[in-house]
């Protein structure tokens, strides 16, 4: 399952990877094993394959951590990170093997109603874990961004269709491998049935996605829009420094300069650019304030914003004219590295291990992006991961989707995962969207998840890509994730219908 996302992105893997572990859940009565070694292995196998690109946190030794705290440092995070996703994979598979060992009849309606309740648990796991801090590797992003026909299940309820299709064809291959391996003597046409309904449920999947794929989009010359991104380059090691201050600088200054005189209509840049507090007035004097004085062109800057005593990570629209029109502030901060959790208590405990500043105020989740073009939804960095920040902003009118990142120091394993990721909330959304990286990968992306532009990795870029503002609103923004509840739903029914038949069954008997 880890070698079905990005970097290698083997979407199909996906379709198959979770029979095993189906088939060690339903066996688990017969065989009379625990299930949870087998989980366990599993969620490390796809948790930790998709989540070492944790590590290229390692070295930082430029912010002053010795080589070997660094590597420990680093082994933590994506130890700790991975095992949070195996906590999700050891209750699904312990709550399904109990549930198996109620319902064990090998008919077609004891096979449906354990796939149905598999695949409602999954998702609904899922959607908790996602509420908390750490989330990132749902099912779902396994087909993005190779499957674009399947992303686009996201717009009936979000990245959770996605899941459910996946978990339902592999819980169907799993129950017909098991019947083919089985002593028990099944008529003939259940056999075909069964043997059938993995195809026809991965079949119709596609064809809804197709149908959804296939739309036409919508093009107004009037209001497209022309949108400048830079990619600005500046590496972490000397980002907050005097060096990479006077480099960014320069660098964004020359981009919007040329960006604007090629005719765009507005230059985002990525997350932090200008590592400074843009409300000061230090910022009056910079190269590329006077830049934007000189060419009038809107800019949106990514820097530091001030809240009391603190600073926000921001995203800020700046008209031609200089003045401060609207700003964000990143809702989805980073656990250590940009908050403390439960920081009135472990607070000074982490202020004597961590070497980050841990201390950035989180936006207001329900905040909106004003610009001269429209409402923009915004995301910057982590958010992306979380599909319900875009689906807020889309329903309160937002037009086009803006994402700024850095992305500096990680691997292409973290930068197609991250691209991944803004792919399916363009789908989600039915939003144009356009990304803007300080190391790659920036990129402009269609309502349909198509890659129209994508940087390299570790450049210095400049690129204007056309977008179409829209008001289009999906299933999913205008519901959310319905599909997960009306799954739990059927499956209280049906649980509580085959085991009353079971009893009335024992009953007569």
């Amino acid at each position: 399952m880890g070698l079905a996302a990005e970097p290698t992105g083997f979407w199909l893997l996906a379709w198959v990877a979770l029979v095993p572990l189906w088939v060690v859940v339903l066996r688990s009565k017969i065989k009379k094993t625990s299930v949870l070694p087998f989980a366990i292995a599993w969620g490390i196998g796809y948790h930790g394959t998709v989540l070492f690109w944790i590590t290229g946190i390692h070295p930082m030794t430029w912010l002053g951590v010795p080589w070997l705290a660094s590597l420990a440092i680093a082994l933590f995070c994506w130890s700790f990170i991975t095992l949070w996703g195996v906590g999700l994979v050891v209750v699904w598979a312990k709550i399904l093997s109990i549930i198996s060992r109620k319902i064990s009849e090998q008919n077609l309606n004891s096979i449906l109603t354990r796939v149905l309740v598999g695949t409602a648990l999954w998702c609904s796991l899922e959607w908790f874990w996602s509420l908390g801090s750490l989330w990132w590797s749902s099912l779902s992003l396994t087909q993005s961004f190779g499957n674009l026909v399947i992303l686009h299940l996201g717009q009936i309820s979000g990245p959770n269709t996605v899941t459910a299709a996946l978990v339902a064809v592999n819980g169907l291959i799993a129950e017909a491998w098991l019947i083919n391996t089985s002593r028990n003597r099944i008529e003939t046409r259940t056999k075909i049935a069964i043997y059938l309904l993995p195809i026809l449920c991965f079949s119709l999947a596609h064809l809804v996605g197709f149908y959804l794929y296939i739309q036409p989009l919508e093009s107004n010359p009037e209001t497209a829009l022309k949108i400048g991104i830079i990619q600005g380059n500046i590496p972490n090691k000397i980002k907050l420094y005097s060096e990479g201050w006077r480099k960014a600088l320069q660098g964004y200054t020359t981009g919007y300069k040329t960006l604007a005189d090629q005719g765009v209509d507005a230059v985002l840049t990525p997350e932090t650019a200008l590592p400074f507090l843009w409300k000061s007035p230090a910022r009056y004097q910079s190269s590329f304030y006077q830049a934007i004085l000189e060419k009038n062109v809107v800019a949106w800057v990514g820097s530091y914003g001030q809240v009391g005593n603190r600073i926000s990570n921001s995203l800020f629209t700046v008209d031609g004219e200089g003045n401060m029109v609207s700003q964000y502030d990143k809702v989805n901060l980073v656990p250590l590295g940009e908050y403390i959790p439960f920081e009135s208590f472990l607070g000074r405990f982490i202020n004597r291990l961590s070497p980050l500043d841990s201390h950035l105020v989180k936006g207001d989740p329900n905040q909106q992006f004003k610009t001269p073009f429209g409402q923009a939804i915004v995301g910057i960095c982590y958010d992306s991961t979380f599909a319900r920040h875009f689906r807020r902003q889309a329903k309160s009118g937002g037009e086009f989707i803006l994402t700024a990142s850095n992305n500096s120091h990680y691997s292409a394993g973290m930068l197609a995962q991250h691209h991944a990721q803004d792919v399916m909330r363009a789908i989600e959304t039915d939003r144009w969207t356009v990304r803007a990286t300080n190391t790659g990968y920036s990129a402009v992306v269609d309502p349909h998840g198509k890659t129209l532009w994508i940087s390299e990795m570790d450049t210095y870029e400049l690129h204007i890509g056309t977008i179409q503002p829209r008001q289009t609103q999906t299933l999913y923004v205008r519901w959310g994730d319905w599909l997960t509840l009306v799954l739990l739903i059927l499956s209280g029914v049906t649980i509580a219908v085959n085991l009353t038949l079971k009893i009335k069954s024992v009953v007569s008997d």
